[in-house]
């Protein structure tokens, strides 16, 4: 699969008429990668996880247009209820005007007889800040669809990689200095999170930070336990853990009443986070003997330094309202967690030869794929673990 950067396109006669307007600041020419400049480009419109997609009607309402629908469409794991992972709207090439450019995440579809094979390319920043670009080509409408199922989790993790990396700026200029510095004390590491998190709560190897909303109430927590050996990143050993550290910390309105994991909910994977390893669990939760509950997502970590796991969690209460961008903008938190040493203390003993890290290789077992390039999984930076198939798998145990 072809994958390059998108360059800045000066107008020429080379440029195809009907999708001029859609591509004469996105494709054709082969000049300098205009990704990353940001100096005069205007604000980017639309709300996080909004996507534009720029195709020709007809290939919009044919089969390859609604394939790539239906995978900007994904439902996001870990929800009680289906939300779809982006909010997806539609423009033809002929109304891809200034102010649809300026949209923060954009899928152009190329289907034309040019292309020789199909293809994915990236790129940033090019009409507004920030923004993210994606050009799908395919030299006919079976290949495009093939491309995108082929391609479809990478698709889904570009975007979404692109919103948690706003998000994470967004916290570096504006985080809750109280909760860094708590977090910093009890456990050697920093954190950002919303400044919002205003309630806090400290126990034994534990930190809470919440909103205390009655609805939309968002909640961070940090605990650690021992190392002890590669069964530590099991599914079953994250869920005992868990319901053992939240029913000791997270109690419940009355007596006998308290957090738990509604286990049958809860998917696994290893990903990488600052170029270290990192076992990202999803799931529900709810409250032993109530009827409160929501989703959660988890990073958990090796701390070399002191031989221990280091575990951020963010959760969320909203009964009756969707959830998507309340857990999104919580888990972007999740990778502002810095560990004793920086990333160079989870790396284990030493990173591999290509630069991932040794101990995520250690866990990697055919069907479960490694982001070796700081967690940050464009296309272009996949690592395949077992062959055959590129990407970034979901680990069901």
């Amino acid at each position: 699969m072809k994958r390059r950067d998108i360059s800045l396109c000066v107008e020429s006669a080379a440029c195809r008429l009907c999708l001029a307007v859609a591509f004469v600041l996105l494709a054709g020419c082969q000049g300098g990668n205009r990704s990353g400049d940001t100096l005069f480009a205007p604000a980017s419109s639309g709300h996080p996880f909004d996507v534009l997609v720029v195709a020709d009607e007809d290939l919009w309402q044919r089969r390859a247009g609604r394939a790539l629908a239906d995978v900007l469409a994904t439902r996001m794991p870990g929800l009680p209820q289906p939300e779809p992972s982006f909010r997806v709207m539609h423009a033809s090439p002929a109304h891809f005007d200034a102010t649809l450019k300026r949209v923060r995440n954009i899928v152009v579809a190329d289907v034309r007889s040019g292309c020789t094979q199909a293809a994915l390319s990236t790129a940033g920043n090019v009409n507004a800040s920030p923004q993210s670009i994606l050009l799908i080509e395919a030299p006919d409408e079976t290949s495009f669809g093939q491309c995108v199922q082929d391609n479809r989790q990478q698709i889904v993790d570009y975007f979404v990689r692109a919103e948690m990396d706003r998000q994470v700026q967004a916290l570096e200029r504006d985080h809750n200095a109280y909760v860094e510095s708590r977090v910093r004390k009890l456990f050697d590491c920093t954190v950002w999170v919303p400044c919002g998190l205003s309630a806090c709560k400290e126990g034994t190897s534990f930190f809470w930070a919440g909103t205390n909303a009655a609805t939309r109430d968002q909640n961070f927590v940090v605990y650690s336990y021992p190392y002890t050996d590669r069964a530590t990143f099991t599914k079953d050993n994250f869920v005992d853990k868990r319901d053992s550290v939240m029913k000791a910390n997270i109690p419940g309105a009355r007596r006998g009443m308290y957090m738990t994991t509604d286990r049958s909910t809860v998917t696994t994977r290893p990903i990488a986070v600052q170029g270290c390893f990192a076992y990202e669990a999803r799931g529900l939760w709810r409250v032993e003997g109530d009827c409160m509950g929501g989703p959660f997502v988890s990073h958990a970590r090796v701390d070399t330094l002191h031989g221990r796991v280091v575990v951020a969690e963010a959760f969320v209460y909203s009964p009756g309202t969707p959830k998507r961008d309340l857990v999104r903008q919580l888990e972007a938190s999740l990778y502002t967690l810095r560990l004793p040493g920086g990333a160079a203390a989870a790396r284990d003993d030493g990173a591999g030869a290509d630069g991932s890290p040794v101990l995520a290789q250690r866990f990697a077992i055919a069907g479960v794929y490694l982001c070796p390039s700081g967690g940050r999984p464009l296309p272009g930076s996949w690592q395949t673990v077992a062959p055959g198939r590129p990407g970034l798998a979901q680990e069901k145990d």
